[in-house]
């Protein structure tokens, strides 16, 4: 995934997830992004300041990450805008709907559903970083989503 700070002909400025480069050119190029304020199909990128890691980020990885309940309402820069958390709410509420809970056997699982051992269908689980991409070196599309508290409580 890739993060732009978007700008929109208006001025308005707003952030937005894409898979790839490509991905965010060809939903422009479509008008498919929107600026949430004004609603304008005209986007561009905002000048950003470049993401540099930390040392500990390779270390990291082998860690387990935390259950989805201990992730906290704010991101790197501050608490996380109110539209933001609406929408992740939202993305929460449809997981959990059309999904099935693995828990922590989400990477095993999914390993099932690909070499054709399960059903395939929508789950959502636990994995540590090495699993996820452990996974997707596998061929097997994994997403991971900032989870968030319930909108209802």
């Amino acid at each position: 995934m890739i993060h732009y700070q978007l700008r929109c002909d208006q001025d308005h400025q707003f952030d937005g997830w894409y898979k790839d480069s490509a991905a965010f050119d060809k939903l422009v190029q479509a008008k498919l992004v929107d600026c949430p304020v004004c609603g304008s199909q005209k986007i561009g990128k905002a000048l950003m300041a470049p993401a540099v890691g930390r040392a500990r980020a390779v270390a990291e990885r082998s860690e387990p990450m935390p259950p989805p309940a201990a992730v906290p309402q704010q991101a790197a820069a501050g608490p996380l805008p109110a539209q933001m958390l609406a929408l992740l709410q939202r993305m929460r509420a449809e997981v959990e709907k059309n999904c099935d809970y693995v828990g922590k056997d989400f990477a095993e699982e999914a390993r099932r559903m690909h070499r054709g051992e399960s059903d395939r269908r929508g789950i959502f689980g636990e994995a540590n970083p090495g699993d996820a991409e452990a996974l997707r070196d596998e061929g097997i599309e994994v997403a991971q989503l900032p989870w968030v508290p319930r909108a209802d409580g």
